[in-house]
């Protein structure tokens, strides 16, 4: 994400590469080349233009103490302020009342069902609350469908009435039903179009009134950019929702919508999320982003999907069989499924620092395990238990059956051989879960 604007602002820390020291003239090029990173991005002008202002503001003047370079801290600067034009602090999640009342509200095509879904995954397994979904979409039965499916994905209940020409009243109806099954919270998922008109703002506001939901969330494609950030001020002059949802964080992602949003409507943004999968919704924090957005990486969001993942009594278990050099292809198969459930791999590579940058170009995807998931599942559990059993006879049929040939075979028995005796090296070094976690705790 933000490749782009990564990329022209490490060009602009240029100006300050070999300076000794901070002065007028490299603050005013650097300053020059980053508001034109940022209008590149889509940030509006005057965004662009006060944000860098208050950049130079900082910079002028001050001393580059030991060990620190001009470009270093330029660096810090602008992160502060970026993290500070995004919101500064996470923003809270109100999630009181009986039930809590969540309405979702956007355009089309901007991915509001499908984090409707990802919300209530959330609520559920971060938040151990009991979710009702509510399709108040009347328009196109194909948006019900759709919420139909993803709750049964996530295994919560949906309320529904396909005959209902009132979102008004089966959002109404959906708060009786909530409260008679005990559900802690409701998601309404209210209707879209492709672009603003007076229908849906008066529908969606009416909702609003009726329900007085705990948290009103504005649902937007970062794609679109600026476009993104005027559709927001829109809807809260309609709506005063509550916070702001950045979608397709996985696509080409400008900027200008994470950058500009905060700033115009003055309502934080809470969440951002990447891809279709129900688990890819996270909450958005200011600072962390923009430390992605400078190729700083972001190690806190990494270790606290790690830790998601992380189960103590597995841990132990893996621990003891490491220490007896007895790790075999199950223990392979079980951590790369852990990886897997942190996220997309290359998202993930560009939350460590300096790994950002190198991987960008790498075409690194969820299917990149899929040859050796295919080459343990093709072996029987004797197998995977003792790799040392791979007679060639037997390494003939896994390769038959995981659609490989031998010389692939091979090369993965290899490394994982060699993996195994780099596990053996660290055996007199204390670890916790998957090597590279080692102490990494709840």
């Amino acid at each position: 994400m933000f490749n782009s604007l990564s990329e022209k602002l490490e060009s602009a820390f240029k100006n300050l590469k070999g300076e000794a020291r901070i002065n007028d003239l490299n603050i005013a090029n650097t300053v020059k080349d980053i508001r034109r990173a940022l209008i590149d991005a889509d940030v509006n002008f005057k965004i662009a233009k006060e944000f860098t202002d208050k950049v130079r503001d900082k910079a002028v003047g001050e001393k580059v103490i030991n060990a620190i370079s001009p470009g270093q801290l330029m660096i810090k600067i602008v992160k502060d302020e970026l993290a500070e034009l995004m919101g500064g602090v996470e923003a809270e999640f109100n999630i009181s009342g009986n039930p809590a009342v969540i309405l979702i509200a956007g355009l089309q095509g901007s991915g509001k069902t499908t984090f409707t879904g990802k919300l209530a995954h959330y609520l559920k397994t971060k938040k151990g609350k009991s979710v009702l979904l509510v399709a108040a979409d009347i328009y196109r039965p194909a948006a019900i469908d759709q919420l139909t499916v993803l709750a049964e994905q996530v295994g919560v209940d949906i309320y529904s009435e396909r005959e209902n020409k009132n979102a008004v009243e089966i959002a109404l109806n959906a708060i009786k039903e909530a409260k008679s099954k005990n559900k802690n919270v409701i998601i309404i998922d209210t209707a879209g179009r492709l672009a603003i008109d007076e229908t849906m703002m008066t529908e969606v506001a009416d909702i609003k009134a009726a329900v007085k939901p705990a948290e009103i969330l504005f649902v937007v494609d970062s794609m679109t950019g600026q476009d993104a950030v005027n559709t927001a001020k829109a809807f809260n002059d309609r709506l005063d929702f509550t916070g702001v949802v950045l979608t397709k964080l996985d696509g080409d992602t400008r900027g200008g919508a994470a950058l500009s949003i905060k700033y115009t409507v003055n309502k934080p943004i809470k969440f951002v999320s990447s891809g279709e999968k129900m688990d890819t919704l996270d909450v958005f924090y200011p600072e962390r982003m923009a430390q992605r957005i400078l190729g700083m990486g972001d190690i806190t969001s990494l270790v606290e999907k790690a830790q998601e993942q992380y189960d103590e009594a597995a841990a132990k278990r893996l621990e003891k069989k490491i220490r007896k050099n007895q790790f075999d292809f199950q223990d392979f198969m079980d951590q790369l499924q852990q990886i897997k459930k942190m996220g997309n791999l290359k998202d993930l590579m560009g939350m460590i620092p300096g790994v950002g940058k190198a991987v960008k170009d790498i075409d690194i995807n969820d299917d990149s395990f899929k040859g050796i998931e295919a080459m343990i599942s093709s072996m029987t559990p004797f197998e995977r238990a003792n790799p040392d059993s791979l007679t060639p006879g037997r390494k003939q049929r896994i390769a038959k059956g995981s659609g490989k040939d031998i010389a692939e075979i091979n090369a993965f028995m290899k490394q994982f051989d060699q993996m195994k005796q780099m596990m053996k090296m660290m055996n007199n070094m204390p670890m916790k879960g998957f090597p590279g976690m080692k102490g990494m705790r709840k």
